[in-house]
């Protein structure tokens, strides 16, 4: 388990280098895609993969929320760092060679697979992005 917090952490920060996010947010990048990737395990092990990736995006979302709030940056410089361990890299991957190898039928379930997975990640975000709208409206700030 703390080989798992260390490599989410450390996958989440060093993907934020790649897209030039700032130094000063490299920490809270990691720590949120360890929050989301420690979430999504917990999750999965007792409900269906999609729905723990669902949550675990929505969690990302309201840290992302709250760090862009206190170090006054984009969300999106916290988001993305944060689902970058819950993306269906592996399973796209696995997808593609079975499409090469010609095992069409295995292929389509990974590719299906990959996609709901992508799809409840990109859900997760927008309803997260929905709550705080309602939560700043129900406060009185408009942003």
């Amino acid at each position: 388990m703390i080989l798992q917090l260390i490599t989410s952490f450390i996958a989440a920060a060093t993907f934020c280098i790649l897209f030039n996010a700032p130094v000063r947010a490299l920490v809270q990048c990691g720590f949120a895609g360890m929050v989301g990737w420690m979430l999504y395990l917990q999750l999965d092990a007792k409900w269906d993969t999609i729905v723990a990736t669902f949550a675990a995006t929505v969690v990302v979302g309201v840290i992302s929320q709250l760090f862009a709030r206190s170090f006054k940056m984009p969300v999106i410089i916290f988001s993305i760092g944060g689902i970058i361990p819950l993306v269906p890299g592996g399973l796209a991957y696995d997808a593609m060679r079975k499409f090469v190898e010609n095992d069409n039928n295995l292929a389509i379930q990974f590719a299906v697979q990959a996609l709901l997975l992508s799809g409840a990640i990109a859900t997760g975000l927008v309803f997260s992005e929905v709550l705080g709208q309602m939560f700043r409206r129900k406060n009185g700030r408009s942003t």
